[in-house]
């Protein structure tokens, strides 16, 4: 088999076969087809676009390029949950106590941020002490025990996709639907999840900036999940605006604590109870999703959450008596008001701008050797439909400087305020089965 001709299949428009595809996913992982090939056959997917079965079949390679994570000695129905990303994106921090409360098993392997702020293993590293670095019977111990871990990512998982990642970034080929979703997907996989439930993020804030393209990636990986054996479901969810009120590590983790004690943001908290109801019953401890959405109800109301989420801190070193007193979390030395420069209504809050905003503060990675400072951030006293007066706090930059003023500048531009209220709805739509079998 030659790799020139599978371009030209390609390139032709005909579906690649499961032996074409792992020719090349394997040749390339191994080094034995150059960069210009792979990047030759990328354009003609990121064109020609790739069938049900292509698709699957290049997830189902990436995997085996590398290392999979064994969890068969976990008791129960293994669920993992993954989001394509947003801002003040908190839903793991509170899901994985939550879901575990209620005896689904959440064996979950995490990554740091690249970006506004850091990712879940840095947020966790707000809790003095919190070891990422289980060993691998630790990990599977605590999860049988408590239900919950959640550790760094193993640096063998798909090797074949973060080398054709690397690959798309400079060739322009990111923006490719099946290339997007065997990269998501071969990773949950490789992690060990047995079924999958997924929160594409769409608006302003997101990857996907319509319904249209949400779907599109949503149905590409839920086809995929089945097309490989892992009942796999994704909710569409808003980000037109960040998730919450807090964008930095110890502020979200604050958040995360007043959401698992039933004070949380709105939207926060019915994100949570969408994905959650749907990894309960994935886990087959309730058949319907109102039978779950009432259990975990029940175990914020009951504490019951809060205390796993205490004994998950515990298990992996880090100190639970900073569940019940946030306030020795890590804090900024400075916390400065942004007035609002005029009233009406909060008609945009634009995530991104206010994740970079975050950032500049310290509160996440310019490249991955920054160092991040876990206090600082942007607490939002106002969400999009929000009525505001003139000179009204829309939000408090928390620093450790006390020169602010270009972030403070960033967030005004990151806000605007109109005459006319509008709202978006936090979820969209949801993709089952179903939907990529009819």
């Amino acid at each position: 088999m030659r790799m020139v001709d599978v371009i030209e299949k390609k390139r032709d428009g005909h579906a690649l076969s499961a032996e074409e595809i792992e020719f090349f996913v394997q040749g390339y992982s191994k080094g034995d087809i150059p960069d210009y090939q792979a990047s030759a056959l990328a354009m003609t997917i990121f064109f020609q676009d790739m069938n049900d079965e292509e698709r699957g079949e290049l997830t189902r390679q990436m995997v085996l390029s590398g290392q999979e994570i064994d969890l068969s000695e976990i008791d129960g129905i293994k669920v993992d949950k993954h989001s394509t990303g947003g801002v003040g994106d908190t839903t793991t921090l509170v899901l994985a106590p939550l879901v575990a409360s209620v005896g689904v098993p959440v064996a979950k392997m995490s990554g740091r941020g690249l970006g506004h702020t850091g990712g879940t293993l840095d947020k966790l590293e707000s809790f003095e002490g919190f070891n990422i670095e289980l060993d691998q019977q630790s990990f599977i111990d605590c999860v049988n025990r408590d239900k919950v871990a959640v550790i760094g990512q193993s640096g063998d998982l798909t090797p074949a996709d973060k080398k054709l990642y690397a690959l798309r970034d400079v060739t322009a080929t990111v923006n490719s639907i099946p290339l997007i979703a065997s990269s998501i997907m071969s990773k949950k996989i490789a992690s060990g999840a047995e079924r999958i439930v997924l929160d594409v993020k769409v608006g302003k804030g997101a990857f996907m900036k319509d319904i249209e393209s949400a779907s599109e990636l949503a149905k590409a990986m839920v086809s995929i999940g089945q097309h490989i054996g892992r009942t796999t479901e994704a909710v569409i969810s808003d980000m037109n605006q960040p998730l919450g009120y807090a964008i930095g590590n110890a502020l979200e983790v604050k958040e995360a604590i007043d959401t698992l004690t039933g004070n949380g943001p709105e939207d926060l908290t019915e994100l949570v109870l969408e994905l959650g109801s749907r990894m309960v019953v994935l886990g087959e401890k309730a058949s319907t999703i109102e039978e779950a959405r009432e259990m975990l109800i029940e175990a914020i109301e009951s504490k019951k959450a809060l205390e796993t989420f205490k004994t998950f801190i515990k298990n992996q070193g880090g100190n639970p008596s900073q569940v019940d007193n946030p306030t020795t979390l890590p804090t900024a030395q400075y916390q400065i008001d942004v007035p609002a420069e005029s009233s009406g209504y909060i008609t945009e809050l634009i995530a991104n701008e206010l994740g970079v905003a975050s950032m500049h503060l310290g509160a996440g990675r310019a490249t991955k050797d920054d160092v991040i400072d876990l206090a600082v951030g942007i607490v939002l006293h106002k969400k999009i439909g929000d009525q505001v007066e003139a000179g009204e706090s829309i939000a408090t930059i928390h620093a450790n400087q006390q020169d602010v003023e270009a972030v403070k500048e960033k967030v005004l531009n990151a806000v605007k305020i109109n005459d006319e209220r509008i709202e978006y709805p936090l979820i969209h739509k949801v993709i089952t089965g179903k939907d990529v079998t009819q």
